[in-house]
């Protein structure tokens, strides 16, 4: 199985997307994106990665372009308990891998047409999370 972050796409994604989304994933200002904070399931460090979302109440939406591929997919199947920013502000909260959910439908629900196209044609083994947060509680930065 080749990596996600291999040949055009790969390098698109590493070099040319990531950095931008990483530095406004979690703000005010994109409501769009969100950082989510795993910890890795060999090193026991803390993992961000910007992740499109939606967020609903005290549920963020996701869908992993590359499947349980993903290292934070793997890493919060490892351990459920994560961090999200979201608005500008940090939640905890449990992630939920969703295999049987439909991670196209999910992204028309999300409600972000330019960015579900390019989830979809960016990944190859589309899965759907969800997160529920923990009630109003900020997490330390």
């Amino acid at each position: 199985m080749a990596s996600p972050r291999t040949g055009l796409r790969g390098a698109l994604t590493r070099y040319a997307i990531d950095p931008v989304f990483t530095r406004a994933a979690g703000t005010r200002w994109v409501p769009t994106h969100a950082m989510l904070e795993t910890t890795g399931r060999r090193t026991g460090r803390t993992r961000r990665t910007p992740v499109v979302s939606r967020l609903d109440a005290d549920t963020v939406w996701l869908v992993a372009e590359y499947g349980r591929r993903a290292a934070y997919v793997r890493n919060l199947e490892a351990d459920a308990r994560v961090r999200v920013k979201v608005r500008g502000r940090w939640r905890r909260g449990t992630a939920h891998p969703l295999p049987d959910d439909d991670p196209r439908a999910r992204l028309r629900r999300m409600r972000r047409p330019l960015l579900g196209r390019v989830v979809r044609w960016f990944g190859d083994d589309l899965l759907t999370v969800r997160i529920d947060l923990s009630p109003n509680k900020e997490a330390p930065s």
